[in-house]
C-alpha cells in the first residue's frame, strides 16, 4: 500500500508541475511529455530498483545511457527523447527483475500510458512552436508581438529574441502561439 502511495503522490506532483506550473509559463507541449516521461519511466526503474538486489552504481550507469543518447546523436526532439527514455526503461524493468510480476507489468503499463496521454495529438493541439526570422529590427516587445500575431494569424503566448541585428535590421524570435480553430 505504501508502494501505491508513493505512486500516485509522484503522478500528481509531476501532473501539477507540468500542466499546473509548466506548460502556462512557457507552453512548451514538446516538453511536456518529457518531463512526463521522464518522471514515471524514473519512478518505475527506481521502484524497481530499491527492490532488486543490484548496486546503485549500476542504476546510475544505467540512467547514464540517456545522457549518451542525447550527446551522440545528432539534435532530435524532446518529445523524441522521451521515446527513447520510455524504451530504456521498458528493457530495464524486466531486465533488471528477470521476470514480469504485477510490479514490473504495472509499471510498464504505466510507461506506455502516461506516453500516450502527454504525446497524444489532441493534447494541446492548437499550440505552435516556431523560429522566425524578420527583415525588421523590432526593439519594443509589444511592437514584435502584434507584428508576429499579425503575421502568424494566431495568438502569442510566449516570444524570445534570440538575435536583434540593428546594423543588418533583421530580428530571430522563437515565438509559441495558439493557431486559430480549424
Amino acid at each position: 500500500m505504501n508502494l501505491l502511495l508513493a505512486v500516485v503522490a509522484d503522478l500528481v506532483a509531476v501532473t501539477v508541475l507540468a500542466f499546473g506550473i509548466y506548460f502556462p509559463r512557457h507552453h512548451r507541449r514538446d516538453l511536456l511529455v518529457a518531463y512526463l516521461v521522464v518522471n514515471v519511466g524514473v519512478l518505475a526503474v527506481a521502484t524497481i530498483l530499491e527492490s532488486a538486489t543490484v548496486g546503485v552504481g549500476l542504476g546510475l550507469g544505467l540512467f547514464g545511457v540517456l545522457s549518451i543518447i542525447r550527446l551522440r546523436s545528432y539534435e532530435i526532439a524532446q518529445h523524441e527523447i522521451a521515446y527513447y527514455f520510455a524504451a530504456l526503461a521498458l528493457g530495464l524493468l524486466p531486465g533488471l527483475t528477470g521476470r514480469v510480476d504485477w510490479l514490473v507489468g504495472g509499471l510498464m503499463t504505466l510507461i506506455v500510458a502516461t506516453l500516450f496521454a502527454g504525446d497524444h495529438p489532441r493534447l494541446f493541439s492548437r499550440y505552435r512552436q516556431q523560429t522566425v526570422q524578420l527583415d525588421t529590427a523590432h526593439t519594443d516587445e509589444r511592437a514584435l508581438r502584434d507584428h508576429l500575431e499579425g503575421l502568424l494569424g494566431a495568438r502569442v503566448v510566449n516570444l524570445s529574441v534570440r538575435h536583434l541585428d540593428l546594423v543588418n535590421d533583421t530580428t530571430l524570435v522563437e515565438v509559441r502561439y495558439v493557431a486559430a480553430a480549424p
